[in-house]
């Protein structure tokens, strides 16, 4: 409704991208794109959750914050970069502190809030085939670190349990341990999103597909019956959170009407960090933070690309004098976009034709398509 009136007026400011050439096929056509179009995604995500969800809600009020603190930290970023002409944008070392900040927010959040709470789920075996028969929960709602694991039996497992030797002071010390784990999973995958928003398209599909999963994962852990069901801890009021899942959906979808190749748009920092945020905080309100490395494979993946990369490079260049590199371009989504034989020496060369940008995008898609199914049924083979 609103995404082409945003466009028009970011390309009546001038507020385009600014392009580094790089040598990838396609490359300086970018050039001058608007850019901070996360604007349109922040927008599309707030209004009918404020219109539609329960905003006494702590989880929901935990997204929106989440939401607005990533997005104005994208959007300082991408202010500098667009409007003070420094390349550089935010210095790091505040898009970490910020970072750190909202993981604080979120895990002291869980942590002190009495609509927190969980009813872990009970096994009612056979006496004699010890065959599960039942789940049934305990009476009463909990404040616990515990969390889902994938593909174990008894898949609840409690951060406190890292303190068992400290007696009763182990539950303290778990929600300690748990608040630097969110703290970490927030700034990881917000910068993971961050690193992959580098194709057409690429970081706005991988998001809604995650946020199909993640909209799945709320609805089955706040439903008494369907949590019962599948043998998984039951998370009263995250059902609500399903309000949230649908307009993050909504707004990259729409986003991804003028996201996708050939881009009007561009996300910038606006949108990546706060997509990745999102997807984080969403993950660990709902406790399935362990599923990450799956569900979000291919911010995973582009991530560690950059760090074997950087680290191999320095290393080799340490010992010999001459830094190697392991892949063509690093993310991962630009060493396809490079073509072996471009005369960068590099471990891995193929493929040796560079791939148009529209198919990396659409074989990144199926690949996060495959790691959604693989995290769903993550809920059932046990």
């Amino acid at each position: 409704m609103f995404g082409r009136r945003i466009i028009n007026y970011l390309q009546k400011k001038q507020i385009g991208e600014t392009i580094r050439d790089l040598g990838l096929e396609g490359q300086m056509s970018k050039k001058g794109t608007p850019t901070m179009g996360g604007i349109i995604i922040i927008i599309a995500i707030f209004v009918p959750t404020l219109l539609l969800a329960n905003l006494t809600n702590t989880y929901i009020i935990l997204m929106l914050i989440t939401t607005v603190w990533l997005g104005l930290i994208g959007f300082l970023d991408d202010y500098i970069k667009v409007f003070r002409k420094n390349k550089e944008g935010l210095s790091g070392r505040f898009k970490i502190i910020g970072q750190i900040g909202l993981g604080l927010i979120v895990g002291m959040t869980m942590y002190l809030s009495s609509d927190v709470v969980i009813r872990e789920n009970i096994e009612v075996k056979n006496k004699t085939s010890q065959r599960v028969e039942s789940v049934r929960y305990a009476k009463h709602d909990v404040k616990s670190t515990k969390f889902t694991i994938p593909f174990v039996k008894n898949n609840n497992l409690d951060y406190a349990d890292a303190f068992k030797s400290l007696g009763e002071k182990a539950q303290k010390y778990g929600w300690i341990l748990f608040v630097i784990v969110v703290i970490f999973i927030v700034t990881a995958v917000s910068n993971g999103a961050n690193l992959t928003d580098g194709l057409d398209g690429l970081a706005t599909g991988s998001s809604a597909i995650i946020g199909v999963t993640l909209g799945i994962l709320a609805y089955v852990s706040g439903n008494v019956n369907y949590s019962g069901y599948l043998n998984i801890m039951y998370l009263p009021g995250t059902g609500e959170l399903l309000v949230f899942a649908g307009a993050f959906i909504g707004a990259t979808i729409g986003f991804l009407w003028y996201n996708a190749f050939p881009a009007q748009v561009f996300m910038g920092d606006t949108g990546s960090l706060t997509l990745g945020g999102i997807i984080a905080v969403f993950a660990i309100v709902i406790r399935k933070e362990l599923l990450i490395p799956i569900l979000c494979g291919v911010f995973f993946v582009e991530s560690l690309s950059v760090m074997i990369q950087v680290s191999y490079f320095k290393y080799t260049k340490r010992r010999s004098g001459v830094g190697k590199r392991v892949f063509k371009m690093t993310p991962l989504h630009h060493h396809y976009q490079k073509a072996g034989n471009s005369g960068i020496q590099a471990i891995f060369q193929r493929p040796i034709q560079a791939m148009p940008e529209s198919r990396i995008v659409i074989r990144f898609w199926i690949v996060g398509i495959i790691l959604a199914a693989v995290t769903i049924i993550t809920l059932k083979i046990r």
